[in-house]
């Protein structure tokens, strides 16, 4: 069967500081009309910072959209052009204050593909040194340490919800247990 939807029509109805919205008119496998509304990120980069001790380098921020202090892995959106690898130590050191001796891509996820673009190029973070964080004007966020095995817990306890932190833990308990080499 072939599932592809064929753009007849499309508007751009907002364009934000990080967002657009685009609305479409999509012809169907069926040959109907349907409508999508299409929200069109740059893309962003994740870091996965595991040090010698088996511990995750988190940040904690206050998310508008949830309305409460979300414990995450360090990320941020691509500058225009930017290599997201380049991205993601920035994003470290922005956030944590660690530089890193490895900066290794492990996956890419696609957020909420029924309505957005967004790709995250997700990194794993090792021989880290503790430095200065530097965030940007507008972030007041704090980092800290704590075991993987602490923030499985802390997903399935519902305390952390956030997707790219989630699939982050995942992936370093998998390098702890050297099921995943990097």
């Amino acid at each position: 069967m072939n599932y592809e939807e064929k753009t007849t029509s499309r508007k751009n109805i907002y364009e934000g500081s990080v967002i657009k919205v685009d609305a479409l008119t999509v012809s169907l496998p069926n040959g109907n009309e349907g409508k999508r509304d299409l929200v069109i990120h740059p893309g962003a980069s994740a870091v996965i910072p595991i040090n010698e001790n088996g511990e995750m380098y988190m940040v904690r921020q206050y998310r508008k959209p949830l309305e409460k202090v979300s414990l995450e892995i360090p990320a941020g959106k691509l500058d225009p052009g930017e290599d997201p690898q380049v991205c993601a130590g920035r994003e470290l050191k922005e956030e944590t204050g660690l530089d890193a001796e490895t900066v290794q891509h492990i996956v890419s996820i696609h957020t909420t593909p029924g309505f957005c673009n967004e790709v995250i190029h997700m990194y794993v973070a090792t021989g880290l040194t503790e430095g200065e964080s530097c965030a940007d004007e507008d972030e007041f966020i704090s980092a800290e340490k704590i075991a993987v095995p602490e923030l499985i817990k802390m997903v399935l306890n519902h305390e952390i919800t956030d997707a790219k932190s989630i699939i982050g833990i995942l992936i370093a308990d998998k390098v702890i247990k050297g099921e995943i080499k990097v």
